[in-house]
């Protein structure tokens, strides 16, 4: 595979990506961690037009949309060190004149959320890194996981329960659709965790350890195509090393490491390139690589695939476009919103 490479626009601290629909046409979303600058969003057709979604505050650490017509959540003002007790979830949606943003709770720490499809309708499911930080260094208090019923109105308000788990440093997120069930991996110093919504009327929610290893960010995806999902990790809290383990006979078995041992690894997306499923991974120091992990079938080892160096990527995902494939990356330390279409 090749990139090329194409820089839509400059972004001091640019850390978070997404893409939704709005009014039938895809765009891509991106936001900064910095408590100046805002979001901007890009048509996915030709990535040239560009708005601004909103110009202030950042702080921006995840974005998740709500579906056609319904605008998106995100979250705001979790600045960085450990200036987060402001951070809050937004609901933003497009009006005729531009974009409206509403503030619907705070929430300190707010780090990573999604929504979830349960039995009876949707949750929201909210990770706070920790509970509070006296310094950048203070890690004593956990974080933990709040969860809400959605009402059908937004504006009708969002009533948060704490689940019964204790996660320190609590940063990995990710969620996965199988079989029509929601799931959501959380992952901390505790280990990876795996958090089912109810599935009945009368059921609760299921919380279960599935790595007992210190981990950050996380994802799944089946890549050797043997019907069981892989599981990338990244150890520790914003660790040296860059993992796959192989789901066997109920625990995981480590397959694979990246041989760049560097702080800030930071990435961990999975997709579909070329019809073939990935692993993207991203670091922060060292080269401050972008890249891709993928199963070689006939040498039955992984391969991997340097997309970029020097970009000290934060947050990076796949969108196969109806063109062509793109890796669109939040390149940090670059200060970059960047896109990558994916050559054969």
């Amino acid at each position: 595979m090749k990139f090329q490479k194409k820089v839509l626009t400059d972004m001091e601290r640019c850390y978070s990506v997404t893409v939704m629909p709005e009014d039938k046409i895809d765009y891509a979303f991106f936001a900064t961690e910095g408590k100046v600058g805002g979001c901007v969003a890009f048509d996915c057709g030709t990535f040239e037009q560009k708005k601004t979604v909103w110009e202030e505050p950042g702080g921006t650490m995840s974005m998740v949309p709500l579906g056609e017509g319904k605008g998106f959540l995100a979250v705001q003002k979790f600045y960085r060190l450990y200036d987060w007790e402001e951070a809050e979830l937004v609901w933003c949606r497009k009006e005729a004149d531009g974009y409206r943003v509403q503030e619907l709770f705070t929430l300190p720490y707010l780090h990573r959320f999604d929504v979830l499809t349960g039995a009876d309708g949707n949750y929201l499911i909210c990770a706070t890194l920790a509970d509070h930080k006296a310094t950048r260094e203070d890690w004593s208090l956990p974080g933990h996981l709040y969860v809400a019923k959605l009402p059908e109105d937004l504006n009708d308000g969002i009533t948060l329960t704490p689940l019964p788990v204790e996660i320190h440093q609590n940063h990995g997120f990710c969620k996965k659709t199988a079989d029509g069930k929601d799931t959501a991996y959380i992952a901390g110093r505790e280990g990876v965790f795996r958090v089912t919504p109810p599935q009945s009327a009368v059921s609760d929610w299921t919380i279960e350890k599935i790595l007992d290893r210190a981990a950050s960010d996380i994802d799944l995806i089946d890549i050797d195509g043997d019907g069981v999902e892989e599981l990338a990790v990244i150890e520790e809290f914003h660790g040296c090393y860059y993992r796959i383990y192989k789901e066997e006979n109920g625990s995981y078995r480590q397959v694979f490491e990246h041989p760049e041992v560097t702080e800030f690894y930071h990435v961990v997306k999975s997709g579909s390139l070329n019809g073939r499923p990935v692993f993207i991974g991203g670091c922060r120091r060292g080269k401050q690589q972008l890249f891709l992990i993928s199963w070689d079938a006939d040498a039955q080892e992984f391969r991997i695939h340097t997309v970029d160096e020097n970009a000290g990527p934060s947050n990076a995902m796949i969108y196969n476009g109806a063109d062509a494939d793109y890796i669109l990356s939040a390149n940090r330390e670059a200060a970059q919103a960047v896109i990558y279409k994916v050559i054969p």
